[in-house]
């Protein structure tokens, strides 16, 4: 393969794996900010694998428009960043399911300190957590959680970014 077309090759990778973050990031911002979905401490802790993604995404980005070919590290990160999105999600779907109990303490009951029922009041949060084992559900009809299209959404991530979309974009300039 020509030089021209790997670094081409490159960009359009990164492209992609920065559109699948944000894309990830603003269904869930929508869903909370628009559905008025309340998101749980591991939802939280869902986005952090995106953040990464569109970081990655950028760097291979940057580097292919420069026209340096870093194609094995970057993909070995997206792997990675993969990988951690589904650990999490599946953690997630764990505990949705009652497989298992959450490892962050913010998802456990509330303990409250103090004898009087003053104190007891002072020491509750100002804004009372949502509970990691109930699941948000973006329709009723659908018995699907959130957390569980973002374990697909990684899965399928999976394949079409690292097995489809090289081939795709490699058969598209062959037939040029």
């Amino acid at each position: 393969m020509n030089p021209y077309r790997r670094h081409r090759l490159g960009a359009m990778q990164g492209l992609f794996w920065m559109v699948a973050g944000i894309w990830a990031l603003g269904w869930v911002s929508w869903a909370q900010h628009v559905e008025g979905m309340a998101p749980c401490e591991l939802c939280f802790w869902e986005r952090w694998p995106y953040r990464a993604l569109i970081l990655v995404g950028l760097v291979w980005l940057g580097v292919s428009l420069a026209g340096r070919d870093l194609g094995r590290p970057l993909v070995g990160a997206v792997v990675l960043v993969l990988l951690a999105a589904m650990g999490v999600s599946g953690l997630h779907v764990g505990v949705e399911q009652g497989w298992w109990q959450s490892p962050l303490p913010a998802c456990a009951a509330p303990h409250f300190r103090g004898g009087s029922l003053a104190e007891r009041l002072a020491s509750m949060p100002l804004r009372p957590a949502k509970p990691c084992d109930a699941p948000n559900r973006l329709f009723a009809w659908l018995p699907v959680s959130m957390t569980t299209i973002d374990f697909l959404y990684a899965g399928a991530l999976s394949v079409c970014g690292l097995w489809l979309l090289p081939w795709l974009i490699e058969a598209r300039g062959r037939v040029r």
